[in-house]
């Protein structure tokens, strides 16, 4: 597995930092110290293509609404079925999070 290549006390390091912000605006500031807005915008773009593909969207709608490469789409589907189901784990805990706000 890739993320066996990952692994190390850096980067847990760096996960356990991210763990500890505590709303969008520690993210929004802390991510664009760390990152440039190209690398923050591929990842939320790969997010979307994501919640799309989950959702039944075709490619040509992926494509349309989100900018993103076929190569990113196929990327990305090929995470939400073969991957560490990490995706799924995260949209379904923000659906979570959204049902229990709004009861």
């Amino acid at each position: 597995m890739q993320i066996e290549k990952l692994r190390g006390e850096g980067l847990d390091e760096f996960f356990q930092a991210v763990l500890t912000l505590k709303d969008l605006e520690e993210c929004y500031h802390f991510f664009d110290d760390v990152c440039t807005v190209n690398e923050i915008q591929a990842l939320s773009q790969r997010f979307q293509v994501a919640k799309m593909l989950r959702g039944g969207s075709t490619y040509s709608k992926i494509e349309e609404a989100t900018g993103a490469s076929t190569a990113t789409i196929s990327r990305v589907k090929r995470s939400l079925n073969w991957g560490n189901d990490s995706y799924e784990l995260v949209m379904s805990r923000l659906e979570e999070n959204k049902k229990a706000e709004n009861k």
